[in-house]
């Protein structure tokens, strides 16, 4: 009799069958996610709830918005008693709420230094635009501060000569210790601010006009404001913050002690008090007949504010990094520049992102406070419009609008943030 094999190993395989219905797709992401115990069903109510309520109650007023209206009246005349939004401000009145009462004609200046804002940053925030970029982006903020305040374009040009003279007493005093070196470099920069540079300056211009109608600051407002004095603190600041951040921890007692002061005084003084400073009290400890713009003073304090603030977030990414990595750099032969610039900080401001935006999101909603200085940021402007014959009573939409505008900017930093943090995770990889 044949011996019968018998098959227990199978020797095809069986077709991909789907998972059961409760267990992919919609239903297990709101199983896992909604309704995963009694605490989180409850809360998906309650959620759910909330989200119909606000949705009954501002649809029907978003859906009888009204956009060719010229004041608040002729809306009501439109609306009746149905009642509904009033974009029809929006519409009258969006160049003021952008720029302030910049001349319209020139119009053109800003939005052409806001475009060119985005190639300068091309090759800061993204690795794979060219290198050649860098050169645009040293550029950029002498030519936007002539395309915004016009004047002769010689005046930027001379502040670059400041750097470029520091830049060359550093390479002549290569020798030399790095601290005296650096102070050296600053007081040839700082004497030709204010010794030379004006002259020269006027000289130039002489000889050679080329200069934009100029625009007192008085004229800016709006959006522009707030971009102008946001993007140029957080520029700042980094830079600063940095520095300061080392200061703190160097084992230098006199820049370690200026550092302290600095950091803890700024810190525990409120916005809104340098920005009075700013204001009000600085004109007091300059010689008579200075001119100080009060939007440069703006700048100056906000970006010595967030200074302080990103000082501490850096120094707390400065003492994440384990002991070896500064072991490391040393065994490596570096100096201490060296092993700050290519092992120590690049670690510590990839551990410190999500902080660093955070701080550079705040001090983007912080510019609103200079409404309490006396200058037309958005929300002054929208103070003013409704106190005109035309729009006043209006309320709502004007503050949706401001809203959406600084929440696109916040945004867009956040998502950035996120994205740089994946492609800077090689720990996992």
């Amino acid at each position: 009799m044949a011996r019968q094999e018998v098959a227990f190993v199978r020797q095809e395989i069986l077709p991909a069958v789907a998972p059961p219905a409760r267990h992919a797709g919609v239903i297990r992401w709101s199983r896992k996610n909604l309704f995963s115990g009694w605490i989180n069903t409850s809360l998906t109510v309650l959620s759910a709830f909330t989200i119909f309520w606000l949705v009954s109650e501002i649809g029907p007023w978003l859906r009888n918005s009204i956009w060719s209206a010229t004041s608040l009246t002729e809306c009501r005349q439109i609306l009746g008693d149905s009642g509904g939004a009033c974009w029809g401000v929006i519409r009258d009145r969006w160049p003021q709420l952008l720029f302030g009462f910049y001349p319209a004609q020139m119009y053109w200046r800003p939005v052409l230094a806001f475009l060119l804002l985005f190639v300068a940053l091309l090759p800061i925030l993204f690795s794979g635009a060219p290198r050649r970029l860098a050169w645009f982006s040293i550029v950029f903020p002498g030519l936007a501060y002539f395309l915004i305040w016009g004047g002769s374009v010689w005046f930027p040009v001379s502040v670059y000569a400041g750097f470029l003279i520091a830049l060359l007493i550093g390479y002549a005093t290569k020798g030399l210790n790095a601290g005296v070196q650096a102070a050296l470099a600053l007081l040839g920069c700082l004497l030709w601010w204010l010794v030379a540079a004006t002259s020269v300056g006027r000289l130039l211009e002489n000889a050679i006009p080329l200069s934009l109608s100029a625009v007192p600051s008085h004229e800016l407002g709006g959006f522009l404001l707030s971009v102008v004095i946001g993007v140029t603190g957080i520029a700042l600041s980094l830079p600063m913050g940095i520095l300061f951040a080392l200061g703190r921890r160097s084992r230098m007692p006199f820049i370690r002690a200026v550092s302290v002061i600095f950091i803890e005084f700024v810190r525990g003084v409120p916005l809104i008090t340098l920005l009075f400073t700013a204001s009000l009290l600085l004109n007091y400890f300059l010689p008579p007949g200075t001119n100080f713009d009060l939007i440069l003073r703006v700048i100056i304090m906000v970006s010595l504010f967030a200074t302080a603030y990103m000082a501490e977030v850096i120094r707390g990414g400065l003492a994440a990094l384990p002991r070896g990595q500064y072991e490391a750099a040393e065994s490596l032969g570096l100096d201490y520049w060296q092993a700050q610039r290519l092992v120590i900080m690049p670690q510590a401001l990839k551990i410190s992102i999500p902080s660093i935006v955070n701080t550079f999101i705040g001090l983007f909603k912080d510019t609103t406070l200079v409404v309490f200085i006396g200058l037309l940021d958005p929300i002054a402007l929208t103070n003013s419009i409704r106190a005109t014959t035309d729009w006043q009573g209006i309320y709502w939409e004007l503050f949706i609008f401001v809203g959406a505008l600084f929440f696109v900017c916040c945004f867009g930093m956040s998502r950035y943030s996120v994205y740089l943090e994946h492609r800077l995770k090689t720990d996992h990889r």
